[in-house]
């Protein structure tokens, strides 16, 4: 199945072969054998990708990556029958990694997303896949979990791409639907998003415009009552730059987490008193 590469869907490739690659030489940081054997037998030639984002680029994603697979160990810890709800989900393998035999996954995207994710990554009867725009809110009964287990969403990548406005509005809806549910994402600041929509052109992408940016994470609060921030750290804090790494990474890595330029955010749900 071919996957339309002028679409926010395309995307989905770049953070599979940065995973892919930047695990086999960081494996300290993520080892993501899964993206490793997808990469392996996928037919796509992923040479401009490698060429337009670069050891740095690689590096980022892996570490996005392990980012959320250390949020989600630690709920899980403390919610060991929780639902996990993987916001445009792409071809993410964190389920493999981190699931205990009790959790349900679930994974969000767009029908053709899907369609491309299930070609490569089969659901299994505890990592089920939503064939949903993120703003269809019948996906909110689609996700079957016990308020008392706990339910986290999580998201990679994805936010980016929507206007804030869109994003306030679903946010206020789950936060009145999922009461006590927390959710994880990451964000960059305008300055920074400015760079990114510049490297996703250079691709040949068109059509992955990117929007939403976050520079005071507080400010989310003001989306509604029940949202409160949790917890806003930079990009790359807990991961130390290796001195193998090409000079323009660690300059990069440093410049990132000393200006805010990226950073993971953690907000929850209030329960209504």
């Amino acid at each position: 199945m071919k996957l339309d590469l002028q679409s926010v869907q395309g995307t989905m490739l770049i953070p599979l072969w940065g995973r892919a690659t930047a695990s086999e030489k960081n494996p300290e940081i993520l080892y993501d054998k899964e993206a490793i054997e997808i990469i392996a037998g996928c037919h796509f030639d992923f040479t401009e990708i490698a060429k337009t984002f670069g050891e740095y680029g690689g590096i980022s994603y892996l570490v996005r990556a392990r980012k959320m697979e250390d949020t989600i160990r630690k709920f899980i810890n403390k919610h060991p029958r929780a639902t996990i709800v993987n916001i445009g989900s792409g071809l993410d393998t964190t389920f493999s990694r981190v699931d205990n035999g009790t959790i349900n996954w679930y994974n969000l995207d767009l029908p053709d997303a899907i369609a491309f994710r299930q070609s490569l990554i089969p659901d299994t009867p505890r990592n089920i896949s939503i064939a949903k725009s993120f703003f269809d809110r019948s996906w909110f009964d689609d996700v079957i979990f016990n308020k008392e287990d706990g339910i986290l969403f999580i998201s990679a990548g994805v936010f980016y791409y929507f206007q804030e406005s869109q994003l306030k509005e679903i946010f206020q809806k789950m936060s009145l639907f999922f009461p006590g549910g927390e959710m994880y994402f990451d964000a960059e600041s305008k300055m920074m998003l400015n760079i990114s929509n510049r490297t996703v052109e250079k691709t040949g992408n068109k059509g992955a415009k990117m929007y939403f940016y976050v520079n005071n994470p507080k400010a989310l609060e003001g989306w509604s009552p029940n949202i409160k921030l949790l917890s806003s750290v930079s990009y790359f804090k807990g991961i130390p730059a290796r001195k193998e790494w090409e000079s323009g990474t660690r300059v990069m890595v440093r410049l990132i987490d000393l200006f805010k330029l990226m950073k993971f955010i953690h907000v929850g749900f209030e329960k209504e008193n």
